[in-house]
């Protein structure tokens, strides 16, 4: 085992457990604003419950995402070193964007949709709700930029042999960035949605709560399907051809593509086979890729062997898999949500039991979506850590031995072991109190500044 791998190993650990937090709030932040913004026009005291009850939420998902995005950023200096030394005056700049930017304005009114309901009254409330909005989905958008920059990098210039921002405009407008950070936030939203949804579909099946829980059925299926389509389209296929033109080996991988061809068909189910370069047992739709890619019935797309080896990703058989389990995924997003939703139509949701089952089973699926979307955009960036122009090889620490990051990583799995048994039992005392419980607390507080007398 050398020290790469391990290196690699513990920064994608570490980064799948900390998105399954941001992902959260940044989903819920937006339902939040919505459902406060029907909560004062309406006079719809439900929804203010609802608000209530999801911001207790997304404050614990919010917690537990700081504290597992440190270790983050102290990765860049301790197992990428190099990395850092090389890119630090580029990722540096949006990186700490992130954190004096969009990190200050979230957290800081996180606390006033807490506890600063009474203070500010429903209007300024629900202007609190929209900047805590804007902070998750501004940190967001740092983060991506970075990342982007890493698979598309622009505005950059080589000085005394290390890379150089020379617009930051430049790197905010790269193309890249657009559909990535599109697709990005249409994935967190349908993980909030997903969430509510599935919440609501739980306290309906226990006979619990059950005017807000309607609530919240109706607006998670609503924002649920909404935001699956739109991660199929626009946002999923425009980043697909983002990813065919400018990376067009990893496009290549993710298909399972191994030969150029005229009228390329659509893998739907199949298994590569790295011995033999081809697809063993596919089941394929003709034609399809091509119209995708291109727009037209035949046009060619170019296999994995028209590039040479060094150029392939590392693990081609896991980044295939990772991208279509993503598609699967999606798909049944949509058709789940879709059946939803017509049920809600017809006025029946709420009494189809067999319905609402699956409404609330599917909670955890989003997150894995999510992951294995990430799996895609990283395995394909491979062997690079920035796409074309530095090697994943030469951007660790090269005096961090691989015993030194295997019993680092080794603690940060049982550190983050206690964390999910902390995170899933804070989880479940708020669900089990469930919103009547914390529209009950938010009518029985004194307002701020009240006396202990007063209290009484």
């Amino acid at each position: 085992m050398d020290a790469e791998f391990v290196h690699r190993f513990q920064f994608a650990f570490t980064v799948v457990y900390h998105y399954l937090f941001p992902q959260l709030t940044m989903g819920l932040a937006l339902i939040i604003v919505a459902l406060k913004a029907i909560a004062i026009r309406r006079d719809n005291q439900l929804a203010a419950d609802a608000v209530r009850f999801l911001a207790k939420i997304l404050a614990v998902a919010f917690a537990f995402g700081v504290v597992t995005g440190i270790p983050l950023e102290f990765q860049f200096g301790t197992n990428w070193a190099r990395f850092s030394e090389l890119t630090g005056s580029v990722v540096g700049e949006t990186l700490a964007m992130e954190g004096m930017f969009a990190f200050f304005l979230e957290s800081a009114f996180l606390y006033f949709v807490i506890a600063g309901e009474k203070r500010l009254g429903p209007r300024g409330h629900l202007i609190a709700c929209a900047l805590l909005f804007a902070g998750t989905w501004l940190s967001g958008f740092f983060i991506v930029a970075t990342n982007a920059w890493m698979q598309h990098p622009v505005a950059y210039s080589m000085q005394n042999g290390r890379y150089v921002l020379t617009s930051l405009g430049g790197m905010l407008t790269n193309p890249w960035l657009v559909w990535q950070y599109l697709h990005t936030m249409t994935g967190a939203v349908v993980t909030g949605a997903f969430v509510v949804a599935g919440l609501g579909a739980y306290y309906l099946l226990r006979g619990h709560h059950e005017a807000h829980a309607k609530l919240m059925v109706k607006t998670g299926v609503l924002f649920g399907l909404a935001a699956s389509l739109a991660m199929a389209f626009p946002t999923g296929d425009m980043h697909s051809k983002m990813v065919a033109r400018y990376q067009p080996v990893t496009f290549a991988a993710m298909e399972g593509h191994f030969h150029t061809e005229r009228g390329v068909a659509m893998t739907l189910i199949g298994q590569p086979n790295m011995k033999k370069l081809t697809l063993d047992n596919p089941i394929k739709l003709p034609h399809v890729l091509s119209v995708l890619t291109h727009a037209r019935w035949n046009s060619e797309i170019k296999g994995l062997v028209e590039f040479k080896r060094d150029r392939w990703p590392d693990n081609i058989p896991l980044l295939y898999y990772a991208y279509h389990l993503m598609v699967g995924l999606g798909t049944i997003f949509i058709g789940l949500m879709a059946l939803c939703a017509w049920s809600l139509r017809k006025g029946k949701l709420f009494a189809r039991r067999w319905l609402l089952w699956p409404l609330m089973l599917a909670m955890p699926f989003p997150f894995m979506a999510n992951t294995f979307g990430w799996m895609t955009a990283e395995l394909g960036r491979q062997p690079w850590l920035v796409y074309g122009l530095l090697r994943t090889a030469d951007g660790t620490s090269a005096n961090v031995s691989a015993g030194n990051a295997l019993f680092t990583l080794l603690g940060f799995m049982g550190l983050y072991a206690l964390l999910s048994l902390l995170c899933f039992f804070i989880m479940l005392r708020i669900i089990g109190r469930g919103p009547t419980v914390a529209a009950a607390a938010a009518h029985d507080a004194p307002a701020p500044g009240a006396s202990h007398q007063e209290a009484r």
